[in-house]
């Protein structure tokens, strides 16, 4: 290994990464979900953000023994911040966002159940009326 691997600041750094990993996990992200008495499944939706900076120097030592001591620090913060809540209830999926006016991106996907419930009641209804077609037909070649 390098001597770079080895040094202190290495220390300092998988550190802070291994304690912002401890409190951040997927479940803090998509939280537990919450049913409530009449079968509304609620699933609260959280934006994470967080940052972290480590840094140190060799400083030269009067010491012997020891020619350079290392002095450094590292430190990190995190922000949660509740977006939404996806509720389900008797099938039907939406996103009920917390903000006012959310951003055209989050309206999008806000409109996606809808969208599919309706593209599949179009296929249904287009496949009804085929079959009903298709049994008039029938039904005019038996009177022939």
């Amino acid at each position: 290994m390098s001597e770079q691997q080895n040094h202190p600041i290495q220390g300092l750094m998988d550190t802070t990464m291994e304690k912002i990993r401890q409190m951040v996990d997927v479940n803090t992200i998509v939280g537990t979900p919450i049913t409530t008495p009449d079968g509304t499944t609620i699933v609260p939706v959280s934006k994470v953000s967080y940052g972290f900076a480590s840094g140190g120097s060799d400083i030269p030592s009067k010491n012997a023994i020891n020619k350079q001591v290392f002095g450094g620090g590292s430190g990190a913060g995190v922000s949660i911040t509740p977006i939404a809540f996806i509720a389900v209830h008797e099938g039907q999926v939406q996103l009920l966002s917390i903000d006012g006016n959310p951003a055209a991106a989050d309206k999008v996907i806000a409109a996606v159940p809808q969208l599919i419930d309706k593209i599949t009641e179009l296929f249904k209804k287009d496949k009804k009326e085929k079959s009903e077609k298709k049994s008039r037909l029938d039904e005019d070649k038996g009177e022939e």
